[in-house]
């Protein structure tokens, strides 16, 4: 494997850290005109406008909400406290179901909103009210106690150690299906809460997530299965004729094995700062699914990028690139050179920031662009336009940040320590 020589991509060189900041704050600039009249988010076009064909979603919004609460942080971006209340407005007014609780997934410009009650978007409820709750917005900590309490009823199976996945509108019947997707983002919800509020229950929680998440990676070759049914038994071939699907494709989803290993390391730094042998099984297994997922996905069909599916053989199906898989591969190649001292990591962040930097940033228009072909060309079937920052934005400060923290009160952190 040819190293990166251009300091530019090295992590942690002046050069780096350049080229990272400049870009927080292209990402800041580009998403601030996400508000929507009656609060909330809308989807973002290609150039940073709001897309009403897509309404108010309540996970945009609440990304949004979050990402707005770094801006507070990086350097006091102007502006950044007025649209975290702006989503928040969405989250407790339009957003809010007022009868039976909980959230909608998405209110359109009529009114009209999609039915269900869904577990991947009060998640995100969840770590939008902790972020605006450690800047101290006002509303934000009854948000995140009303999320917690809304969650904790309907959401998590006790008796699993799992979330369910999506409920009707009225909270009175269960979906079969169950989903690893809501899962990993509740466990990123719940390390927000510990870290902020310092409740622990909900580290112990993501514990007993991870625990159970592994088992099921080892034994299918670190390949993680994403769908499950309602006894939580693997089905391998869901969606095999809607293998592109946004948020429930078929097969292995490479840079969900990413992703899941950054938030392992993470939940495994904290859990244990002080006892190294005890968290060493679990970084060990993060190592495992990142280098399974880049040893499938990244240039598997020739050209530079990860794959968004592959089979259970680890053979690319859907060979699109997603933004969001390369943010995550950034993160998780940052962390773990970080925690292990192994260069192999660095040696892939190199990798990862030069193709950001020729293929996925829109040097013209601003933001990244979230989907493109085989060949690196921009195409849209499954995310059009620029939907939201989430991704992007944390991928430019995690490299930078102590990797045993939420993100948001990370970034506190070193704000307080003047890095």
């Amino acid at each position: 494997m040819a190293s990166v020589t251009d300091k530019k991509y090295q992590r942690g060189t002046a050069e780096n850290e350049a080229f990272l900041d400049h870009e927080t704050n292209e990402l800041l600039n580009f998403g601030v005109h996400f508000p929507y009249k009656d609060g909330g988010s809308t989807w973002l076009d290609s150039e940073g406008n709001p897309d009403l064909s897509h309404g108010v979603e309540t996970w945009i919004t609440s990304r949004m909400a979050h990402v707005y609460a770094l801006g507070s942080l990086y350097g006091g971006h102007p502006g950044s406290e007025e649209l975290v209340d702006a989503a928040l407005k969405g989250l407790t007014g339009i957003l809010h179901d007022d009868v039976n609780g909980g959230w909608y997934p998405q209110v359109f410009t009529d009114g009209t909103h999609v039915p269900g009650k869904v577990c991947y978007a009060h998640a995100f409820v969840i770590l939008a009210a902790s972020s605006a709750t450690y800047i101290g917005r006002p509303g934000a900590k009854e948000l995140l106690d009303e999320a917690l309490k809304t969650y904790n009823e309907h959401f998590w199976d006790e008796k699993a150690g799992l979330a369910v996945d999506t409920w009707n509108t009225e909270f009175t019947e269960l979906d079969p299906y169950r989903g690893l997707n809501a899962n990993m983002h509740s466990v990123e919800a719940f390390l927000a809460v510990a870290d902020v509020t310092g409740d622990e229950q909900y580290r112990q929680r993501a514990g007993h997530v991870i625990d159970q998440v592994l088992g099921w990676a080892e034994n299918n070759e670190w390949r993680i299965p994403e769908h499950f049914n309602a006894e939580w038994e693997p089905q391998l071939e869901f969606n095999a004729d809607k293998k592109d699907d946004q948020f429930k494709p078929y097969g292995a989803t490479p840079g969900h094995g990413i992703e899941w290993a950054r938030l392992i390391t993470q939940w495994a730094l904290s859990t244990y700062p002080e006892d190294e042998s005890a968290r060493k099984p679990y970084v060990a297994a993060a190592e495992q699914l990142f280098r399974r997922a880049v040893m499938d996905a990244w240039d598997a069909d020739g050209a530079p990028g990860i794959v968004y599916t592959t089979d259970w053989n680890g053979e690319p199906v859907v060979h699109d690139r997603m933004h969001w898989t390369l943010a995550e591969a950034i993160n998780t190649s940052a962390t773990l050179a970080k925690v292990t001292g192994d260069t192999y990591y660095d040696e892939y962040y190199a990798r990862f920031c030069k193709y950001l930097d020729e293929c996925v940033i829109d040097h013209a228009k601003g933001s990244w662009f979230h989907q493109l072909d085989q060949h690196n060309h921009v195409i849209d079937t499954v995310w059009p336009g620029k939907s939201d920052l989430y991704h992007a934005t944390q991928s430019t400060l995690i490299a930078r940040l102590d990797p045993s923290l939420s993100i948001v009160p990370a970034l506190g952190q070193a704000r307080k320590a003047g890095k």
